[in-house]
């Protein structure tokens, strides 16, 4: 990894992308290490952790996370699932996309750092990515290229100026994985995973 002492860095975790990702490597993330790790790597000045979140139970399995995370150096934005019928099948459909918000944290905050990291595959992310490079922002891509499929698309592996694969990081920020969240919490139950549908916000 490249990175300098004086770096002023900014984590940008993509909360459902980075759980698929883990879940094909059989891993867990263990966000104190992770924290760890990148203050080691330069002066931390902001960890964001994104996530949708459903709001209507009387327990939500990924609160107790959201919480710790909230406790312990993230900032967390978190939104609402949201809820909608396909008309033409009559099927009820959740979705909590979180790009827009990623989006306009990492422009808002720009000018104040060197280097951005992005723990997300996601394609989509590349025109963002080549909007914070202008303003003079190198930005790593964390991802992985060795699940299958692969969960980082190509375009965005070529715009970043580092790529890293989280197979690599696993012995530093990782440990055994423990049991999966529930199945309505998955991200492509939740609809974080990228479809056309995204388009209507």
């Amino acid at each position: 990894m490249t990175f300098y002492p004086t770096d002023r860095l900014a984590l940008f975790i993509d909360g459902a992308n980075l759980y698929a990702t883990v879940k094909n490597l059989n891993f867990d993330i263990d966000y104190k290490k992770l924290l760890e790790e990148f203050r080691k790597r330069g002066i931390l000045i902001r960890a964001y952790y994104y996530t949708a979140m459903m709001e209507d139970q009387e327990y939500s399995p990924i609160r107790p996370l959201v919480d710790w995370l909230d406790y312990n150096g993230f900032t967390m934005i978190t939104k609402p699932v949201r809820r909608y019928t396909e008309q033409s099948t009559g099927i009820t459909r959740t979705k909590g996309n979180m790009d827009i918000e990623i989006a306009v944290d990492m422009l808002e905050i720009a000018p104040s750092v060197d280097h951005i990291v992005l723990f997300s595959g996601d394609g989509d992310f590349r025109k963002l990515i080549e909007a914070v490079q202008r303003k003079g922002v190198r930005v790593t891509v964390v991802s992985t290229t060795k699940s299958n499929p692969p969960m980082v698309s190509d375009d965005l592996r070529r715009q970043a100026d580092t790529y890293i694969d989280l197979q690599d990081l696993a012995q530093l920020i990782g440990r055994p994985r423990q049991n999966p969240l529930p199945r309505f919490l998955q991200p492509d139950s939740v609809g974080e995973r990228r479809d056309d549908r995204d388009d209507e916000d």
